[in-house]
């Protein structure tokens, strides 16, 4: 019988969390391993061995090491969805391509202008978060409201790997870069849909919690110096 995969990760991070979430809605149990980044665990050399780009998360499918995630997620909705439903990743060319362009939204646009608000307040001592930088943050919003005027997901009326993506951001981005219901009404009610799910809490708003609260805890601490 094989192990269970092997996720190093932490649970702060926004593409660990939509690991977590994509592992929860198939229903697939993973080996927790944390890994502290900021102690330069990511740099080890038994880490290295896994991912010579030292990122996180790393999944490690008893000997099938994958890294980057939202090729994590692809390759889980692949491998352990329930046969005969692919819903979380279509097999079908067309929905296929279009799950992919949501993933890559998240990867090229979403992700990166988070970290550009984060990273500095975490390990370069920065005390604020620059307008501009929530602007730009926010002009994101924009393409995803776009992709649910096609229905109640981004890519169509189910749930994908694309959404649990992109509500990892999204929720992190939300926390610094607030979404105007009058301008974004269907990425509000998306959020909504996306918070209710069972699975939502454990795998993605304690983490997020646990985020913010660094972030925004740093900031007022260097505020008040």
């Amino acid at each position: 019988m094989s192990a269970k995969p092997i996720l190093y990760y932490a649970p702060r991070s926004p593409p660990c969390r939509a690991v977590l979430l994509t592992a929860a809605a198939l229903g697939l149990e993973l080996d927790l391993r944390a890994v502290n980044v900021k102690a330069g665990e990511h740099k080890s050399d038994e880490f290295l061995k896994l991912n010579p780009q030292h990122t996180i998360p790393v999944l490690d499918d008893n000997g099938t090491v994958v890294s980057d995630s939202h090729i994590i997620i692809s390759y889980l909705a692949d491998k352990y969805a329930p046969e005969g439903n692919d819903s979380l990743y279509p097999k079908e060319p067309e929905k296929r391509r279009l799950v992919d362009a949501r993933l890559y939204y998240d990867c090229g646009h979403l992700f990166p202008r988070i970290r550009f608000i984060v990273e500095p307040v975490i390990y370069f001592g920065v005390g604020e978060v620059p307008a501009d930088r929530v602007a730009y943050l926010q002009k994101a919003y924009d393409g995803l409201e776009h992709c649910l005027a096609g229905g109640d997901y981004l890519a169509g009326d189910q749930l994908t790997i694309a959404d649990l993506s992109c509500i990892a951001s999204v929720s992190t981005a939300e926390a610094f870069a607030p979404i105007e219901a009058d301008q974004f009404p269907r990425l509000v009610q998306w959020v909504k849909r996306l918070q209710a799910l069972p699975y939502y809490q454990k795998n993605n708003q304690e983490g997020l919690d646990l985020l913010v609260g660094l972030v925004k805890g740093l900031i007022n601490e260097r505020q008040q110096k």
